[in-house]
């Protein structure tokens, strides 16, 4: 499995969760490469802010003492979950070239089931268009979906929507998060 290096600050609790039974510093955050959900213990005397970009790799880190593990989904605070949205709106325009790949490269799952179905707001007939049009041409961009295929709800939003889901619910196929 691909390590993190890097993790984004969502929500930083300097007294631990409420209702916890131990008062130690915590932040919630997200991994950058792998968009996992992380819980991460801070170093004595250290502060973070939300949407902060912290080391977490194999190195000496100098703002986290240790990673406590992946952060259960009902654990995120409503702070944190507003961060996400944000966070997840700013890697999807700025990997825009990843995502527009998937629309390009997107298989079926099963004969019942395609990658692009998971996509909230496309069903069987959108499907089959961006089929058509991609047998043509590839997709360059969301904008060249949007021209190509007529009726399409925003790839943009469709793609941030599903990644959100993929973090904050449980489901069968998650295509972007780990």
């Amino acid at each position: 499995m691909e390590k993190e290096d890097n993790a984004i600050i969502l929500d930083y609790l300097p007294y631990g969760y409420p209702m916890g039974e131990k008062m130690l510093p915590v932040a919630q955050a997200i991994g950058e490469k792998t968009l996992v959900l992380l819980e991460l213990i801070p170093r004595r005397g250290m502060t973070l802010e939300s949407g902060e970009k912290v080391y977490i790799g194999q190195e000496k880190r100098d703002k986290i003492y240790y990673i406590s593990g992946r952060l259960p989904r009902e654990k995120l605070t409503e702070t944190a979950k507003i961060q996400l949205q944000t966070y997840v709106e700013k890697i999807v325009a700025e990997q825009e070239k990843k995502f527009v790949d998937f629309f390009n490269t997107a298989q079926a799952i099963n004969t019942r089931l395609h990658q692009l179905e998971l996509l909230p707001g496309f069903g069987k007939k959108h499907t089959q268009e961006i089929l058509k049009a991609r047998e043509e041409k590839a997709f360059e961009s969301f904008d060249d979906i949007k021209a190509k295929v007529s009726n399409l709800p925003d790839p943009k939003k469709a793609i941030e929507k599903r990644i959100l889901e993929e973090l904050t619910e449980k489901q069968r196929f998650n295509l972007f998060v780990k």
